[in-house]
């Protein structure tokens, strides 16, 4: 098993490839699939010693937004939802080509709360930005981190 200092273990892989995310879910919008695909790229040349190839790189990772909705949460006395909820779900495909007993399809969901005064458009962006940072970090534990 090879360690590194930052936790990931990529053991014989040297590059790595990251499909843009493809928008499947109805209110997802491209800019949020381009983000989270840009936050995955970054943790992983962060937190490895891969090497990012435009494609077919010796782990690669592909996937698509299924999910992206909002909800009301923490209803109030007056049932009105003092907080909305975002939720992104994404379905992730893991291929290792030097290792293929490690290949895994899954799926993960995060999410974000925001104040129901505001309107998702205006606080969408740095939503999808914490919500990326959270997959983008159980992507990485469920394929490269021996979690």
């Amino acid at each position: 098993m090879n360690y590194s200092f930052s936790g990931g273990d990529a053991g014989n892989a040297r590059t790595v490839s990251v499909d843009l995310f493809e928008t499947r879910a109805p209110l997802a919008t491209p800019s949020a699939a381009q983000g989270i695909t840009e936050t995955v790229r970054d943790l992983l040349l962060a937190q490895t010693r891969l090497k990012l190839a435009q494609r077919e790189g010796d782990v690669q990772y592909s996937g698509s937004i299924t999910g992206y909705d909002v909800q009301p949460v923490s209803i109030q006395a007056s049932e009105t939802a003092a907080l909305n909820r975002l939720t992104v779900t994404a379905s992730i495909t893991f291929v290792n080509t030097l290792e293929p007993k490690k290949n895994t399809e899954f799926t993960v969901s995060r999410f974000a709360d925001y104040s129901s005064s505001q309107d998702l458009t205006v606080v969408e962006s740095q939503l999808v930005i914490e919500i990326g940072r959270q997959l983008a970090q159980d992507i990485f534990d469920r394929t490269l981190g021996n979690w």
